[in-house]
């Protein structure tokens, strides 16, 4: 199974000859031992990503002096960033899966179901009104952080597919338990194992995906509790600082 150690604000999850799937920053696939969680400071403005991964990677003790990864065959590892201290990582394990999770919930993503209807009464968000002008959600902290791994090889479409199991069960437990599906900056990250028992599928009916769908939910809820112990969290009813709203309507038609 995948081995965690956190060290320096830096979770790396680790098991030799693993492929990778990331959605975050320089995310797609490589081939590592490795993926890394890395805690951002408050007011976090770097934008050479790359050497900041290497000098935190460094700092950890992790990869060597550039933060490479020696069993990565060339490939850099996947690295998740958020305002999230990983004091509050948690992960949950179930038969061939692990899953860990850190949560933040200070700029959630909110999508009404009858954006009309919502529109009522609304003044209008100054922040996010530029964010519309801009195309551009504003960088804040707030971050919910999965890596998903799996024991299995899985065909290209099972890992993919993983990616969107993994979100939904992250936005169903939210939901269910801060009334929110996810924030503006979420990111995922699954790996398999190319020489595991083979794995065509991963939906919710398979064995992968029913057992990422109960780790990613153990383990968000596991964050989450960590993350805020009194249960104050700050999504819509307690008017969370920042965030979106998409309240548009788009246009609907046969093909």
């Amino acid at each position: 199974m995948f081995d965690a150690t956190v060290s320096e604000g830096v979770l790396r999850l680790y098991r030799p000859e693993t492929r990778w799937l990331s959605t975050g920053w320089d995310g797609g696939r490589s081939r590592g031992a490795a993926a890394y969680n890395v805690t951002v400071p408050e007011g976090f403005d770097r934008t050479d990503l790359a050497a900041y991964r290497d000098e935190r990677l460094a700092r950890a003790g992790f990869g060597g002096d550039a933060g490479a990864d020696p069993a990565s065959d060339g490939d850099a590892p996947p690295t998740l960033f958020t305002g999230v201290s990983m004091d509050h990582a948690r992960g949950a394990r179930l038969g061939p899966v692990v899953a860990y999770a850190t949560v933040g919930l200070s700029n959630p993503a909110m999508l009404p179901v009858d954006p009309e209807v919502d529109r009522e009464g609304d003044a209008g968000d100054p922040e996010r009104d530029a964010e519309a002008s801009t195309g551009e959600p504003p960088r804040r902290p707030g971050t919910v952080n999965l890596i998903v791994g799996a024991t299995r090889r899985l065909a290209p479409g099972a890992a993919a597919n993983l990616v969107a199991v993994a979100a939904e069960a992250k936005a169903a437990t939210l939901l269910a338990t801060a009334g929110v599906p996810g924030t503006t900056s979420d990111a995922v990250a699954v790996a398999d194992d190319p020489g595991g028992e083979p794995a065509e599928f991963s939906g919710s009916a398979t064995a992968v995906g029913a057992a990422a769908r109960a780790c990613v939910r153990d383990a968000v809820r596991a964050s989450l509790r960590s993350r805020y112990p009194d249960g104050d969290v700050p999504g819509p009813a307690a008017d969370a600082e920042h965030g979106v709203v998409t309240d548009e309507r788009a246009e609907v038609f046969d093909p």
